[in-house]
């Protein structure tokens, strides 16, 4: 099935979310007579270019929030769920694991995403400034939904840190998953949402991958 291209590249796609985003607040401001004060989370990688534009219109900190998928071991392309670098866990369906062999591995799963969220935590955040999220407005971005999994667990990690609001920003998601995403942020903004939807990758012209170089030039550029 071919697409039409609704973002060239994942900075456009953020240069037009920052506009969303930044009209959003700036409201906000006029009807309670507060100003937020916002931070940008990217999850990395793909989530970060889209993150920048946003930071930098808004003139706030950029950070990370590092979720990963937990792969069924037989499928590696199939989510059972996600967990962040701190350990917050989120399951697709509980019936899944339904014997102590099914719970053997799904814990092996879970310890090797573990392992892979706090390896790339540790990679990036030393170009990450010192932020404190309590009494902010936490803005998440991503690339794109396609489950929700990832962003639902990344909220979860930092409600637990107290901000004022979560908003859960990406610009294109599956239009059926908008309900299930409105339990985990006081916000969602969606540019687009396209039907049928089978890959983010779809709705770009170009999509390459992200390396942990790029992320930390991204991330560097905007502490500076």
């Amino acid at each position: 099935m071919s697409y039409t291209p609704l973002f060239a590249d994942r900075i456009h796609a953020g240069e037009e979310l920052a506009r969303v985003i930044h009209d959003l607040l700036t409201q906000q401001t006029i009807d309670s007579g507060i100003k937020p004060v916002p931070i940008v989370y990217g999850l990395p990688r793909g989530g970060v270019p889209v993150a920048a534009p946003i930071a930098s219109l808004l003139g706030c900190p950029l950070t990370i929030v590092v979720p990963k998928k937990i792969s069924h071991p037989e499928n590696p392309e199939l989510a059972i769920g996600a967990v962040t670098s701190s350990g917050n866990v989120l399951w697709t369906e509980q019936k899944l694991f339904r014997s102590k062999h099914d719970i053997r591995w799904r814990e092996a799963a879970l310890n090797k995403a573990i392992k892979q969220a706090k390896s790339l935590e540790e990679q990036l955040i030393s170009a990450c400034p010192q932020v404190n999220t309590k009494d902010t407005t936490a803005i998440l971005v991503d690339d794109g939904i396609a489950t929700g999994m990832t962003m639902a667990v990344a909220a979860i990690a930092i409600k637990a840190l107290s901000p004022t609001a979560i908003w859960l920003c990406t610009p294109v998601a599956p239009p059926k998953l908008l309900p299930w995403l409105n339990q985990w942020g006081d916000r969602i903004i969606v540019l687009k949402t396209p039907e049928p939807f089978w890959s983010v990758s779809n709705f770009y012209a170009q999509f390459p991958q992200v390396d942990t170089l790029e992320v930390i030039r991204y991330l560097q550029q905007q502490k500076q």
